[in-house]
Protein backbone atom coordinates (compact mmCIF):
# COMPACT_ATOMS: atom_id res chain seq x y z
CA UNK A 1 0.00 0.00 0.00
CA UNK A 2 1.63 3.60 -0.67
CA UNK A 3 2.23 5.23 1.90
CA UNK A 4 0.16 8.99 2.10
CA UNK A 5 2.10 12.07 0.95
CA UNK A 6 2.52 14.22 4.44
CA UNK A 7 3.51 18.00 4.34
CA UNK A 8 3.78 20.11 6.99
CA UNK A 9 3.60 24.28 6.01
CA UNK A 10 5.05 26.74 7.96
CA UNK A 11 3.97 30.31 7.21
CA UNK A 12 5.40 33.89 8.87
CA UNK A 13 2.68 34.87 11.05
CA UNK A 14 1.76 37.59 9.27
CA UNK A 15 -1.84 37.94 6.99
CA UNK A 16 0.26 38.67 3.65
CA UNK A 17 2.31 35.25 3.93
CA UNK A 18 -0.85 33.49 5.62
CA UNK A 19 -2.71 33.47 2.76
CA UNK A 20 -0.93 32.04 0.11
CA UNK A 21 0.16 29.32 2.66
CA UNK A 22 -3.56 28.24 3.66
CA UNK A 23 -3.88 28.61 -0.67
CA UNK A 24 -1.04 26.25 -0.82
CA UNK A 25 -1.93 23.54 1.89
CA UNK A 26 -5.18 23.22 0.37
CA UNK A 27 -3.78 23.01 -2.91
CA UNK A 28 -1.49 20.28 -1.91
CA UNK A 29 -4.73 18.80 -0.26
CA UNK A 30 -6.38 18.59 -3.38
CA UNK A 31 -3.60 16.14 -5.14
CA UNK A 32 -4.07 13.41 -1.92
CA UNK A 33 -1.80 15.00 0.08
CA UNK A 34 -1.79 15.51 4.03
CA UNK A 35 -1.44 18.99 4.69
CA UNK A 36 -0.67 20.35 8.13
CA UNK A 37 -0.50 24.17 8.77
CA UNK A 38 1.60 25.00 12.00
CA UNK A 39 0.15 28.40 13.47
CA UNK A 40 0.69 30.39 16.58
CA UNK A 41 -2.93 30.35 18.91
CA UNK A 42 -3.79 33.90 17.76
CA UNK A 43 -3.81 32.84 13.95
CA UNK A 44 -5.08 29.17 14.33
CA UNK A 45 -8.83 30.16 14.60
CA UNK A 46 -8.81 32.20 11.22
CA UNK A 47 -6.93 29.14 9.63
CA UNK A 48 -9.14 27.11 10.42
CA UNK A 49 -12.03 28.67 9.38
CA UNK A 50 -10.90 29.37 5.96
CA UNK A 51 -9.90 25.38 5.55
CA UNK A 52 -13.12 24.57 6.80
CA UNK A 53 -14.93 24.17 3.91
CA UNK A 54 -11.74 22.12 2.29
CA UNK A 55 -12.30 19.55 5.00
CA UNK A 56 -16.01 19.50 4.52
CA UNK A 57 -15.12 18.16 1.06
CA UNK A 58 -12.59 15.55 2.03
CA UNK A 59 -9.38 17.19 1.62
CA UNK A 60 -6.98 16.39 4.85
CA UNK A 61 -5.69 19.59 6.20
CA UNK A 62 -5.04 19.85 9.81
CA UNK A 63 -3.77 22.94 11.92
CA UNK A 64 -1.38 22.06 14.96
CA UNK A 65 -0.52 25.23 17.31
CA UNK A 66 2.70 26.16 17.93
CA UNK A 67 3.34 28.59 21.56
CA UNK A 68 5.30 31.86 20.32
CA UNK A 69 8.21 33.10 22.53
CA UNK A 70 6.80 36.75 22.74
CA UNK A 71 7.46 37.02 26.26
CA UNK A 72 10.71 35.31 26.14
CA UNK A 73 12.47 37.56 23.34
CA UNK A 74 10.92 40.82 24.76
CA UNK A 75 7.57 41.51 23.07
CA UNK A 76 4.33 41.63 25.03
CA UNK A 77 2.53 38.41 26.01
CA UNK A 78 0.25 37.47 22.98
CA UNK A 79 2.25 39.05 20.31
CA UNK A 80 2.69 36.06 17.81
CA UNK A 81 1.49 38.05 15.00
CA UNK A 82 3.81 40.70 12.66
CA UNK A 83 0.40 42.98 13.29
CA UNK A 84 0.58 42.88 17.01
CA UNK A 85 4.52 44.37 17.37
CA UNK A 86 4.03 47.61 18.60
CA UNK A 87 6.55 49.34 16.83
CA UNK A 88 9.33 48.54 14.06
CA UNK A 89 11.92 49.14 16.61
CA UNK A 90 10.24 45.90 18.34
CA UNK A 91 10.51 43.85 15.07
CA UNK A 92 14.20 42.55 15.36
CA UNK A 93 12.63 40.59 18.85
CA UNK A 94 9.88 39.10 16.78
CA UNK A 95 12.50 37.42 14.54
CA UNK A 96 14.58 36.47 17.71
CA UNK A 97 10.87 34.81 18.76
CA UNK A 98 10.42 32.82 15.88
CA UNK A 99 13.64 31.46 15.59
CA UNK A 100 13.70 30.36 19.65
CA UNK A 101 10.66 28.29 17.77
CA UNK A 102 13.66 25.49 16.83
CA UNK A 103 12.80 23.08 19.66
CA UNK A 104 9.07 23.39 19.42
CA UNK A 105 9.33 22.28 15.85
CA UNK A 106 11.79 19.79 16.15
CA UNK A 107 9.13 18.27 18.95
CA UNK A 108 6.22 18.48 16.00
CA UNK A 109 8.48 17.04 13.55
CA UNK A 110 8.93 14.24 15.50
CA UNK A 111 5.63 13.48 16.92
CA UNK A 112 4.37 13.76 13.58
CA UNK A 113 6.53 12.15 11.14
CA UNK A 114 5.95 14.58 7.77
CA UNK A 115 8.08 13.90 4.67
CA UNK A 116 8.75 17.25 3.94
CA UNK A 117 8.64 20.78 5.51
CA UNK A 118 7.67 23.70 3.32
CA UNK A 119 8.77 27.01 5.57
CA UNK A 120 8.32 30.78 4.58
CA UNK A 121 11.13 32.29 3.03
CA UNK A 122 12.02 34.25 6.48
CA UNK A 123 12.79 31.13 8.79
CA UNK A 124 16.27 30.31 6.99
CA UNK A 125 16.90 28.43 10.14
CA UNK A 126 14.31 25.59 9.19
CA UNK A 127 16.46 24.42 6.54
CA UNK A 128 18.77 22.67 9.46
CA UNK A 129 15.70 21.99 11.47
CA UNK A 130 14.35 19.48 8.27
CA UNK A 131 18.03 18.41 8.02
CA UNK A 132 18.13 17.03 11.51
CA UNK A 133 15.31 14.79 10.51
CA UNK A 134 16.47 13.97 6.86
CA UNK A 135 13.73 15.93 5.38
CA UNK A 136 13.57 18.14 2.32
CA UNK A 137 12.97 21.75 2.99
CA UNK A 138 11.39 23.44 0.66
CA UNK A 139 11.31 27.94 0.36
CA UNK A 140 7.72 29.08 -0.18
CA UNK A 141 8.21 32.86 -2.03
CA UNK A 142 5.55 35.17 -1.40
CA UNK A 143 7.01 37.07 -4.65
CA UNK A 144 7.65 36.37 -8.35
CA UNK A 145 10.93 34.54 -9.70
CA UNK A 146 11.49 38.64 -11.83
CA UNK A 147 11.98 40.11 -8.05
CA UNK A 148 13.80 37.07 -6.75
CA UNK A 149 16.19 36.96 -9.42
CA UNK A 150 16.58 41.10 -9.91
CA UNK A 151 17.02 41.13 -5.83
CA UNK A 152 19.71 38.36 -5.92
CA UNK A 153 21.42 40.33 -8.91
CA UNK A 154 21.63 43.37 -6.84
CA UNK A 155 22.99 41.87 -3.53
CA UNK A 156 25.47 39.64 -5.15
CA UNK A 157 26.64 42.39 -7.82
CA UNK A 158 25.80 45.72 -5.38
CA UNK A 159 25.64 48.31 -8.51
CA UNK A 160 24.33 50.81 -5.86
CA UNK A 161 27.04 51.26 -4.31
CA UNK A 162 29.07 53.13 -7.40
CA UNK A 163 25.86 54.86 -9.12
CA UNK A 164 22.80 56.45 -8.07
CA UNK A 165 21.06 55.38 -11.30
CA UNK A 166 22.09 52.47 -12.49
CA UNK A 167 21.29 48.86 -14.84
CA UNK A 168 20.40 45.63 -13.06
CA UNK A 169 23.92 43.82 -14.29
CA UNK A 170 23.66 40.80 -16.08
CA UNK A 171 20.00 40.24 -16.39
CA UNK A 172 18.00 39.26 -18.83
CA UNK A 173 15.80 41.01 -21.29
CA UNK A 174 15.33 44.76 -21.92
CA UNK A 175 17.52 47.04 -19.64
CA UNK A 176 15.84 47.01 -16.30
CA UNK A 177 16.82 50.51 -14.27
CA UNK A 178 16.82 51.44 -10.45
CA UNK A 179 17.37 53.87 -8.37
CA UNK A 180 19.30 53.45 -4.83
CA UNK A 181 16.31 55.23 -3.19
CA UNK A 182 14.21 52.05 -4.93
CA UNK A 183 15.93 49.72 -2.90
CA UNK A 184 15.33 48.45 0.24
CA UNK A 185 17.10 49.87 3.39
CA UNK A 186 19.11 46.64 4.46
CA UNK A 187 20.44 46.59 0.85
CA UNK A 188 21.91 50.34 1.18
CA UNK A 189 23.00 49.69 4.63
CA UNK A 190 23.75 47.58 7.16
CA UNK A 191 20.41 46.97 9.65
CA UNK A 192 19.28 43.78 11.79
CA UNK A 193 17.23 42.50 8.44
CA UNK A 194 20.35 42.41 6.96
CA UNK A 195 21.46 39.26 8.10
CA UNK A 196 18.15 37.43 7.82
CA UNK A 197 17.46 38.36 4.08
CA UNK A 198 21.66 37.20 3.54
CA UNK A 199 20.55 33.94 5.59
CA UNK A 200 17.63 33.93 3.80
CA UNK A 201 19.49 33.59 0.32
CA UNK A 202 22.53 31.40 1.34
CA UNK A 203 20.17 28.50 2.69
CA UNK A 204 17.75 28.68 -0.43
CA UNK A 205 20.70 27.37 -2.20
CA UNK A 206 21.11 25.07 -0.23
CA UNK A 207 17.17 23.66 0.31
CA UNK A 208 14.99 20.77 -2.05
CA UNK A 209 13.62 23.99 -3.94
CA UNK A 210 11.55 26.29 -4.04
CA UNK A 211 7.89 27.08 -4.77
CA UNK A 212 6.76 29.91 -6.46
CA UNK A 213 3.12 31.30 -6.68
CA UNK A 214 3.51 32.60 -10.06
CA UNK A 215 2.97 30.86 -13.34
CA UNK A 216 6.20 30.41 -16.02
CA UNK A 217 4.15 32.07 -18.90
CA UNK A 218 4.44 35.10 -17.27
CA UNK A 219 7.36 35.69 -16.47
CA UNK A 220 9.57 32.53 -18.64
CA UNK A 221 12.52 34.18 -18.80
CA UNK A 222 13.04 35.33 -15.62
CA UNK A 223 12.09 31.80 -14.85
CA UNK A 224 14.65 29.78 -16.56
CA UNK A 225 17.27 32.30 -15.81
CA UNK A 226 16.38 32.21 -11.78
CA UNK A 227 17.53 27.83 -11.86
CA UNK A 228 20.28 28.09 -14.88
CA UNK A 229 22.42 31.81 -14.75
CA UNK A 230 22.14 31.59 -10.73
CA UNK A 231 23.29 28.02 -10.45
CA UNK A 232 20.45 27.15 -7.93
CA UNK A 233 20.64 23.66 -7.10
CA UNK A 234 17.27 22.56 -7.06
CA UNK A 235 13.84 23.26 -9.31
CA UNK A 236 11.98 26.09 -8.58
CA UNK A 237 7.98 25.10 -9.60
CA UNK A 238 5.59 27.52 -10.66
CA UNK A 239 2.21 26.14 -9.16
CA UNK A 240 0.61 29.55 -9.49
CA UNK A 241 -1.92 31.21 -9.33
CA UNK A 242 -2.95 28.89 -6.46
CA UNK A 243 -6.00 30.88 -6.01
CA UNK A 244 -7.54 30.07 -8.96
CA UNK A 245 -6.73 26.06 -8.25
CA UNK A 246 -8.45 26.35 -4.91
CA UNK A 247 -11.61 28.29 -6.28
CA UNK A 248 -15.18 26.90 -5.01
CA UNK A 249 -13.27 25.10 -2.04
CA UNK A 250 -12.21 28.15 -0.33
CA UNK A 251 -14.83 31.09 0.84
CA UNK A 252 -13.37 34.23 -1.19
CA UNK A 253 -14.61 36.49 1.49
CA UNK A 254 -13.02 34.67 3.96
CA UNK A 255 -9.48 34.70 2.78
CA UNK A 256 -8.37 37.61 4.93
CA UNK A 257 -9.37 39.13 7.73
CA UNK A 258 -12.84 39.67 8.45
CA UNK A 259 -14.39 42.16 5.88
CA UNK A 260 -15.72 45.33 7.33
CA UNK A 261 -18.18 45.72 4.98
CA UNK A 262 -21.14 42.78 4.24
CA UNK A 263 -20.60 41.01 0.96
CA UNK A 264 -23.89 41.19 -0.24
CA UNK A 265 -23.83 45.11 0.38
CA UNK A 266 -20.60 45.53 -1.48
CA UNK A 267 -21.98 43.51 -4.38
CA UNK A 268 -24.75 45.60 -5.19
CA UNK A 269 -23.06 48.86 -4.94
CA UNK A 270 -21.39 47.31 -7.42
CA UNK A 271 -23.38 45.73 -9.42
CA UNK A 272 -25.29 49.44 -9.88
CA UNK A 273 -22.19 50.24 -12.21
CA UNK A 274 -21.33 49.89 -16.10
CA UNK A 275 -18.43 47.43 -16.83
CA UNK A 276 -15.01 48.51 -16.66
CA UNK A 277 -16.42 52.16 -15.17
CA UNK A 278 -15.06 51.49 -11.19
CA UNK A 279 -11.38 51.72 -9.98
CA UNK A 280 -10.51 49.74 -6.92
CA UNK A 281 -7.66 51.13 -4.09
CA UNK A 282 -6.04 49.41 -1.85
CA UNK A 283 -2.77 49.40 -0.60
CA UNK A 284 -2.72 45.71 1.13
CA UNK A 285 -2.64 45.45 5.43
CA UNK A 286 0.95 47.00 6.50
CA UNK A 287 0.40 50.17 4.64
CA UNK A 288 -0.36 53.04 6.94
CA UNK A 289 -0.58 56.66 5.32
CA UNK A 290 -0.87 59.82 7.39
CA UNK A 291 -3.41 62.53 6.80
CA UNK A 292 -2.32 64.72 4.87
CA UNK A 293 -1.69 61.73 2.54
CA UNK A 294 -5.07 60.74 2.52
CA UNK A 295 -6.27 63.68 1.91
CA UNK A 296 -4.75 63.90 -1.70
CA UNK A 297 -5.84 60.76 -2.67
CA UNK A 298 -9.66 61.66 -1.93
CA UNK A 299 -9.10 65.28 -3.76
CA UNK A 300 -7.06 62.69 -6.55
CA UNK A 301 -9.65 60.57 -6.77
CA UNK A 302 -12.55 63.18 -6.90
CA UNK A 303 -10.71 65.61 -9.65
CA UNK A 304 -10.14 62.17 -11.96
CA UNK A 305 -14.14 61.79 -12.25
CA UNK A 306 -13.63 58.09 -11.77
CA UNK A 307 -16.26 55.90 -9.71
CA UNK A 308 -14.13 54.41 -7.04
CA UNK A 309 -13.78 51.88 -4.11
CA UNK A 310 -11.54 53.20 -2.02
CA UNK A 311 -9.92 50.83 1.37
CA UNK A 312 -8.87 52.96 4.32
CA UNK A 313 -7.17 51.97 7.46
CA UNK A 314 -10.24 51.54 10.14
CA UNK A 315 -8.34 54.01 12.80
CA UNK A 316 -8.71 56.69 10.04
CA UNK A 317 -11.79 58.30 11.51
CA UNK A 318 -9.94 61.46 11.43
CA UNK A 319 -10.69 65.34 11.78
CA UNK A 320 -9.44 68.12 9.84
CA UNK A 321 -7.11 70.79 11.22
CA UNK A 322 -9.94 72.86 12.62
CA UNK A 323 -11.01 69.50 14.43
CA UNK A 324 -15.10 70.42 13.98
CA UNK A 325 -16.08 68.04 11.30
CA UNK A 326 -14.41 64.43 10.15
CA UNK A 327 -13.27 65.49 6.74
CA UNK A 328 -13.39 62.01 5.58
CA UNK A 329 -17.38 61.22 6.28
CA UNK A 330 -18.01 64.92 4.23
CA UNK A 331 -16.01 63.36 1.51
CA UNK A 332 -18.24 60.20 1.56
CA UNK A 333 -21.29 61.82 1.76
CA UNK A 334 -19.76 64.11 -1.33
CA UNK A 335 -18.78 61.12 -3.07
CA UNK A 336 -22.36 59.28 -2.52
CA UNK A 337 -23.37 57.10 -5.22
CA UNK A 338 -20.11 57.63 -7.11
CA UNK A 339 -17.65 56.63 -4.34
CA UNK A 340 -17.29 53.87 -2.28
CA UNK A 341 -15.41 54.37 0.97
CA UNK A 342 -14.90 50.86 3.39
CA UNK A 343 -12.98 51.28 6.85
CA UNK A 344 -10.50 47.91 7.50
CA UNK A 345 -10.28 44.71 5.40
CA UNK A 346 -12.26 44.53 2.26
CA UNK A 347 -13.15 41.39 0.04
CA UNK A 348 -10.56 42.10 -2.48
CA UNK A 349 -10.99 39.24 -4.30
CA UNK A 350 -14.90 39.74 -4.96
CA UNK A 351 -14.58 43.14 -5.48
CA UNK A 352 -11.80 42.54 -8.37
CA UNK A 353 -13.36 40.34 -10.23
CA UNK A 354 -16.31 42.45 -10.75
CA UNK A 355 -16.56 43.25 -13.95
CA UNK A 356 -17.29 46.89 -13.35
CA UNK A 357 -13.51 46.99 -12.31
CA UNK A 358 -11.41 48.29 -14.48
CA UNK A 359 -8.62 49.69 -12.88
CA UNK A 360 -6.77 48.85 -9.30
CA UNK A 361 -4.45 51.48 -7.41
CA UNK A 362 -1.73 48.96 -5.58
CA UNK A 363 1.08 48.88 -3.18
CA UNK A 364 2.30 46.44 -5.42
CA UNK A 365 2.41 43.40 -3.00
CA UNK A 366 2.29 40.07 -4.83
CA UNK A 367 -0.32 38.36 -3.81
CA UNK A 368 -2.68 41.55 -4.82
CA UNK A 369 -0.92 41.65 -8.45
CA UNK A 370 -1.53 37.93 -8.83
CA UNK A 371 -5.42 38.54 -7.83
CA UNK A 372 -5.11 41.93 -10.60
CA UNK A 373 -3.95 39.91 -13.42
CA UNK A 374 -6.35 36.66 -12.99
CA UNK A 375 -9.45 38.52 -13.74
CA UNK A 376 -7.50 41.02 -16.29
CA UNK A 377 -7.46 44.06 -14.36
CA UNK A 378 -4.22 46.58 -15.03
CA UNK A 379 -3.39 48.27 -12.08
CA UNK A 380 -1.58 51.17 -10.93
CA UNK A 381 1.42 50.76 -8.95
CA UNK A 382 1.76 52.90 -6.00
CA UNK A 383 4.96 51.07 -4.60
CA UNK A 384 6.00 51.52 -0.50
CA UNK A 385 9.03 48.64 0.75
CA UNK A 386 9.35 45.18 0.07
CA UNK A 387 10.19 43.67 -3.11
CA UNK A 388 7.60 46.19 -4.77
CA UNK A 389 9.64 48.46 -6.78
CA UNK A 390 11.13 45.02 -8.59
CA UNK A 391 7.50 43.72 -9.14
CA UNK A 392 6.40 47.19 -10.41
CA UNK A 393 9.16 46.96 -13.19
CA UNK A 394 7.82 43.76 -14.08
CA UNK A 395 4.38 45.21 -14.37
CA UNK A 396 5.14 48.28 -15.86
CA UNK A 397 8.52 47.73 -18.29
CA UNK A 398 8.08 43.84 -19.30
CA UNK A 399 4.02 42.99 -18.92
CA UNK A 400 3.20 46.27 -20.11
CA UNK A 401 -0.15 46.57 -17.69
CA UNK A 402 -0.26 49.48 -15.40
CA UNK A 403 0.87 52.46 -14.80
CA UNK A 404 2.73 54.01 -11.96
CA UNK A 405 1.57 56.59 -9.87
CA UNK A 406 5.37 57.88 -9.18
CA UNK A 407 6.45 57.10 -6.08
CA UNK A 408 10.45 56.88 -5.66
CA UNK A 409 11.27 56.04 -2.23
CA UNK A 410 11.16 52.87 -0.72
CA UNK A 411 9.29 53.84 2.39
CA UNK A 412 8.14 51.22 5.24
CA UNK A 413 4.73 51.80 5.98
CA UNK A 414 4.07 55.15 4.67
CA UNK A 415 5.52 55.20 1.39
CA UNK A 416 7.03 57.77 -0.86
CA UNK A 417 4.40 61.27 -0.68
CA UNK A 418 2.45 61.51 -3.79
CA UNK A 419 0.22 64.52 -4.43
CA UNK A 420 -3.68 64.72 -5.95
CA UNK A 421 -2.83 65.81 -8.97
CA UNK A 422 -0.31 62.62 -9.71
CA UNK A 423 -3.31 60.25 -8.72
CA UNK A 424 -5.67 62.20 -10.96
CA UNK A 425 -3.64 61.61 -13.90
CA UNK A 426 -3.09 57.77 -13.29
CA UNK A 427 -6.64 57.06 -12.62
CA UNK A 428 -7.62 58.66 -15.76
CA UNK A 429 -4.84 56.88 -17.43
CA UNK A 430 -5.99 53.59 -16.32
CA UNK A 431 -9.60 54.20 -17.21
CA UNK A 432 -10.08 56.14 -19.69
CA UNK A 433 -8.80 56.01 -23.73
CA UNK A 434 -6.88 54.02 -26.08
CA UNK A 435 -4.29 53.41 -23.83
CA UNK A 436 -6.04 52.12 -20.83
CA UNK A 437 -8.17 49.98 -23.47
CA UNK A 438 -4.80 48.29 -24.82
CA UNK A 439 -3.36 47.71 -21.46
CA UNK A 440 -6.64 45.81 -20.61
CA UNK A 441 -6.96 43.77 -23.12
CA UNK A 442 -3.23 42.97 -22.86
CA UNK A 443 -3.82 42.02 -19.07
CA UNK A 444 -7.08 39.70 -19.58
CA UNK A 445 -4.76 37.73 -22.57
CA UNK A 446 -2.63 37.24 -19.49
CA UNK A 447 -5.75 36.06 -17.20
CA UNK A 448 -6.27 33.86 -20.10
CA UNK A 449 -2.83 32.12 -19.32
CA UNK A 450 -3.39 31.72 -16.00
CA UNK A 451 -6.47 30.05 -16.09
CA UNK A 452 -4.66 27.53 -18.95
CA UNK A 453 -1.96 27.20 -16.69
CA UNK A 454 -3.75 25.81 -13.77
CA UNK A 455 -5.52 23.07 -15.80
CA UNK A 456 -5.33 19.30 -16.81
CA UNK A 457 -1.80 19.60 -18.76
CA UNK A 458 -1.03 23.11 -17.62
CA UNK A 459 2.47 24.43 -16.47
CA UNK A 460 1.66 24.81 -12.74
CA UNK A 461 -0.89 22.01 -12.40
CA UNK A 462 2.67 19.77 -14.42
CA UNK A 463 5.36 21.11 -12.38
CA UNK A 464 2.91 20.31 -8.81
CA UNK A 465 2.59 17.42 -10.18
CA UNK A 466 6.18 17.04 -10.57
CA UNK A 467 7.16 18.15 -7.38
CA UNK A 468 4.66 15.88 -5.72
CA UNK A 469 6.37 12.94 -7.87
CA UNK A 470 9.73 14.06 -6.24
CA UNK A 471 8.45 14.35 -2.80
CA UNK A 472 6.48 10.69 -2.84
CA UNK A 473 9.50 9.04 -4.17
CA UNK A 474 11.99 10.12 -1.22
CA UNK A 475 8.88 9.86 1.54
CA UNK A 476 9.88 6.17 2.01
CA UNK A 477 13.47 7.30 3.11
CA UNK A 478 11.94 9.79 5.91
CA UNK A 479 10.63 8.67 9.58
CA UNK A 480 12.20 4.86 9.08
Amino acid sequence: MTQQLHIFFFPIMAHGHTIPFIDLAILFATKGVKSTIIATPSNAPHIKKVTHKANKLGYQIDTLVIKFPAVEAGLPDGCDDIDKVPSLDMMPKFFLAAEMLKQPLSDLLKQHCPHCLVADTFFPWTTEVAAMFKIPRIVFHGTCVFSLSATEHVRLYQPHKSKETFTIPNFPGDDIKMTTAELQDYIKQETWQTKLFNDSKETESKCFGVIVNSFYELESVYADHYTDFLGRRAWAWHVGPISLSTKGIINKAERGKQSSIEEHECLKWLQSKDRNSVVYVCFGSRTNFDDSQLMEIAKGLEASGQQFVWVVRKEKEINDEKGKENWLLEFEKRMEGKGLVIRGWAPQVLILENEVIGGFVTHCGWNSILESVTVGVPVITWLMAAEQFYNEKLLIEVLKIGVSVGARKWKRLTGDFVKSEAIEKAVKEIMVGEKAMEMRNRTKKFADMAKKAVEDGGSSESHLTALIGELSSIAMKTCK
